[in-house]
């Protein structure tokens, strides 16, 4: 180790003054090789080396290390290497990574499709094909760019040994019909390939599809393909562990096969067109739902989830009225609901093992404005292991809910329930809503295991001060004219609750970016 870096330091002294560098160091322990690994890593990106000027010559008694380092370079920092070295050219035509986005390739912001394929094609065509475990091409934000011409003779390099394939497309007049044929021809990548991620494409696989005994991960985004089409692929791909599905328009009706053993997570999100979900995979862990419309929902056996995650219409009270006895071992919770009209019930069901809750209110033309956020107890109540709770409510409306300041609060009543380990607990577009004071109250008398309180008297979570955004989320003149009063009501009736264990946190409506309507309001 020592005689490599004394090596290095020579080495460093003399870059700036010769043509040619030689760098020769001996691999004698796997400790002097990774050594190796971070010095030629470095070297490449010193900012004073110019490709134009210098070149790296490598001798060591062990080329594999060197092939080794080169794979684990970034595929940029690999090309450049390959500028500067034979051997490194070398290990270049037989680069594991192709990642081919606009970045990685150095397009700017403007760049046009016809440069953008002029330089995949020269990339490509300086590699052999031989050893490719990633072939991810993600085309997003280039301008003019039709993929179908060129993805044809780009997808020979996807041979037997990959293990990845993304082709991320932008939405185009043509659509481009991804090949099956690339998936079960004889020399076909059917026995090593575990993650295939398709983006804007057809995709149409029939029963002659040969099984995909490797695939674990299967991810679809703006995919043209019919349920009868993924149902026939999922059936071929009996290793598949995660699922996800986007924005997928022609699935009508979904069913999942009870042959995906593995299958530990399903994702659909945005697949408006969609009916009917039914699951028979015994072995789902983690859930997630995003639809707009009702839709015959059965997910089998639920013994196993542990992360829910549903967005849709009136669903805190469906959660806690349905989910205790069938999804027992829940562990992470996030519901958002559009259209609650009914409070929460209290219920002797228990979420045992719950841990994360967030309850997520966006704004809704059914949501009841006189809804009773205090009813949001029974949830509290029903987790015992509870450590986190988050409540997001959008754009609060005041104008049925009976405020804190009408008259001298009289708080409901309900059987103590002391709680040992929640901690942490965050209440966004806090309003002085009587029932959501009380709901606060409530935490603060009964969590004695709380270290943290935070109330936002505003929506949202972009904000001015957290990178990398500029501005705050925009704000309706109807939640400016709130967050005084909320205020107002935390200063009543919430401050002299805290206990000198907990830290409170309460955040206002930015002075920057909301000033023009706070000064709209008080004119």
């Amino acid at each position: 180790m020592a005689s490599a870096a004394s090596q290095l330091a020579r080495a460093s002294i003399l870059l700036p003054l010769t043509l040619t560098l030689t760098l020769s160091l001996r691999c004698d322990d796997q400790s002097n090789g990774f050594f190796l690994m971070i010095i030629a890593i470095q070297i490449i990106k010193l900012d004073y080396f110019k490709l134009d000027y210098y070149k790296l010559t490598l001798v060591t008694d062990d080329k594999d290390i060197w092939h080794h380092i080169h794979s684990l370079m970034p595929m940029h920092d690999a090309a450049r290497a390959a500028c500067l070295s034979k051997a490194f050219l070398c290990f270049w035509r037989r680069h594991p990574n192709l990642i081919l986005t606009k970045d990685t390739i150095g397009l700017n912001a403007s760049a046009c499709g016809g440069n953008f394929s002029r330089k995949i094609d020269y990339v490509l065509k300086n590699h052999s094909g031989i050893g490719v475990k990633i072939f991810r091409l993600e085309y997003v934000g280039v301008v003019g760019f039709d993929a179908s011409r060129y993805l044809e003779s780009w997808f020979q390099l996807v041979k037997p040994g990959i293990e990845e394939l993304t082709l991320k497309l932008c939405k185009t007049e043509r659509e481009y019909n991804f090949p099956c044929s690339l998936l079960s021809s004889d020399d076909g990548i059917q026995n090593s390939i575990r993650l295939l991620n398709l983006s804007f494409c057809a995709f149409h696989p029939t029963a002659e599809l040969s099984p995909l005994r490797s695939l674990t991960g299967l991810r679809l985004s703006h995919v043209n393909i019919t349920g009868k089409e993924l149902q026939c692929f999922l059936s071929n791909s009996p290793a598949l562990e995660q699922l996800h599905l986007f924005s997928c328009m022609g699935i009508i009706c979904l069913k999942i096969p009870c042959s995906l053993q593995k299958l530990n997570y399903l994702c659909v999100f945005g697949c408006f067109n969609l009916k009917v979900l039914e699951n028979k995979a015994p072995n789902l862990s983690g859930f997630y739902l995003r639809e707009e419309r009702r839709l015959k929902l059965s997910l089998g056996d639920t013994s196993h989830m542990k992360k829910l995650n549903m967005e849709h219409m009136n669903l805190a009270h469906y959660v806690r009225a349905v989910l205790p006895p069938i999804m027992p071992n829940l562990e992470t919770l996030y519901i958002s609901s559009g259209g609650e009209v009914i409070d929460t019930p209290m219920l002797p069901t228990k979420f045992l093992y719950l841990k994360h809750l967030t309850i997520c209110f966006p704004s809704g033309l059914t949501f009841s404005p006189s809804y009773d956020y205090f009813s949001l107890v029974s949830f509290l109540d029903a987790s015992p292991s509870l450590e986190t709770f988050i409540l997001d409510m959008y754009r609060p409306c005041m104008k049925q809910q009976e405020s804190v300041f009408k008259k001298s609060p009289d708080w409901r009543q309900i059987p103590e329930n002391r709680h040992d380990n929640l901690k942490s607990v965050k209440i966004t577009g806090f309003s002085s809503a009587k029932s959501l004071v009380e709901l606060t109250y409530y935490i603060l008398k009964n969590m004695v295991s709380l270290e943290s309180l935070t109330l936002d008297t505003i929506y949202g979570n972009l904000r001015c001060y957290l990178k990398p955004f500029v501005r705050c989320d925009p704000m309706s003149e109807d939640t400016l004219m709130e967050a005084p009063r909320a205020l107002s009501a935390i200063r009543t009736y919430i401050e002299n609750k805290v206990p000198s264990t907990v830290k409170l946190t309460v955040l206002e409506p930015c002075s920057q970016c909301h000033a023009k309507g706070l000064k709209r309001i008080l004119c």
